[in-house]
């Protein structure tokens, strides 16, 4: 084997090792989500990310523990957090929520995140505190 050719395959060899390193460090931090209709049925143990609409009405937190169901206009999900949820969920907007779905079809969660549209829009006349 010739010099340059060696150096060719050791070149490869460390891009292909790279490359493998990459994959794996971002395996687990894909945004990727399933809807309640893919999930209502599955009995499944494994921590997933589940996503869709908070249904209006359905939200109620109570000593610690806040409930609500998150529906993709299919099928609805109940959801169970044992903490507050942040000021920006709100009823009627979308969110992703990480946790496991239990033997009775409730997803345990134990992350809440807002999902937001990728749209700026200022406030509307009006809607800003008044000086």
């Amino acid at each position: 084997m010739t010099p340059r050719r060696a150096r060719l395959l050791v070149l490869l060899v460390v891009l292909a090792g790279a490359g493998l390193l990459v994959a794996a460090g971002l395996q687990n931090t894909l945004t990727f989500y399933r809807t309640p209709s893919e999930v209502r049925h599955e009995r499944t143990t494994q921590r997933i990310r589940l996503g869709g609409e908070v249904v209006p009405g359905s939200l109620h937190a109570d000593a610690g523990l806040t409930r609500f169901q998150i529906s993709d206009g299919a099928a609805r999900i109940d959801v169970e957090q044992m903490a507050d949820l942040p000021g920006t969920i709100r009823e009627g907007q979308e969110a992703v929520v990480e946790g496991t779905l239990d033997a009775q079809g409730v997803f345990r969660s134990d992350t809440v995140m807002a999902k937001h549209g990728n749209e700026y829009r200022p406030a509307a006349p009006g809607d800003g505190e008044s000086r």
